[in-house]
């Protein structure tokens, strides 16, 4: 299970934490909003397909949504006690598209405003691998932020251990960080890479180690305080396993 704790002055400097301390109402908060929605469009996107909209329309609106909330800054009436990033950008989109609907106007939904570089042609691929008999779009939202949080970890993860050591290595071994069957025992991993079996299991353990606090640190960029980290996490955890 992931750790219970983080310093508390790491999550001081995370992204939502600054933006609801500033009400989306300075630089520094509009840049850290910006790269919040950057990294989280991916669940917006597959909610709008699975709501019915076709993929131009849900590009369009996701693009419009974007604009909406950086140009127009709708932060402030939120509050630390309140503000998930998650939450907060669901609700937020929900509101925006039934304003659109009212209006019927494809201009309006974005018209070809890119106000993010989005690779729906990628989201569309992933989204094309959910489940289409079971997940309504809520569900659906939660579960694509759930796999983004993981994949995102996973990323902070191997950038790390790149740095330093074989990325083949790590290819190797991240079906173990992340409960997949191995294709390899320890004892073929440590004949193929020339070391031991005792030193792939103490690389894997700290892949692991690393691997959780990369979890956490990536909540803690969407949630309004250190409580609600674990929280989060439960709430995540459950949405990969509806």
């Amino acid at each position: 299970m992931p750790e219970s704790s983080q310093p508390k002055h790491e999550f001081q400097t995370t992204r939502w934490s600054a933006v609801l301390a500033a009400g989306g109402n300075d630089s520094t908060a509009k840049s850290a909003l910006t790269r919040l929605c950057g990294a989280y469009w991916h669940p917006l996107y597959a909610f709008l397909r699975r709501s019915g909209y076709s993929i131009e329309d849900a590009e369009d609106l996701t693009q419009g949504f974007f604009a909406h909330v950086l140009e127009h800054r709708s932060l402030a009436a939120i509050t630390r006690e309140k503000g998930r990033f998650r939450s907060f950008l669901l609700t937020a989109l929900k509101n925006y598209a039934g304003h659109v609907r009212e209006r019927a106007n494809a201009q309006k939904r974005g018209g070809g405003v890119q106000v993010l570089p989005l690779d729906t042609a990628a989201a569309e691929d992933h989204y094309r691998t959910e489940p289409a008999d079971r997940l309504t779009p809520d569900r659906l939202f939660d579960r694509r932020w759930a796999m983004t949080v993981l994949e995102r970890a996973l990323a902070r993860v191997q950038r790390d251990f790149v740095k330093k050591e074989k990325r083949e290595l790590f290819d190797t071994l991240r079906p173990a960080l992340l409960s997949e069957h191995p294709t390899m025992t320890y004892a073929d991993i440590a004949l193929r890479f020339d070391t031991t079996e005792g030193a792939i299991k103490l690389l894997v353990h700290r892949l692991r180690r690393s691997y959780r606090a990369a979890l956490r640190s990536e909540i803690a960029e969407t949630v309004g305080s250190l409580e609600d980290v674990d929280g989060e996490l439960r709430h995540l955890l459950g949405a990969l396993t509806d």
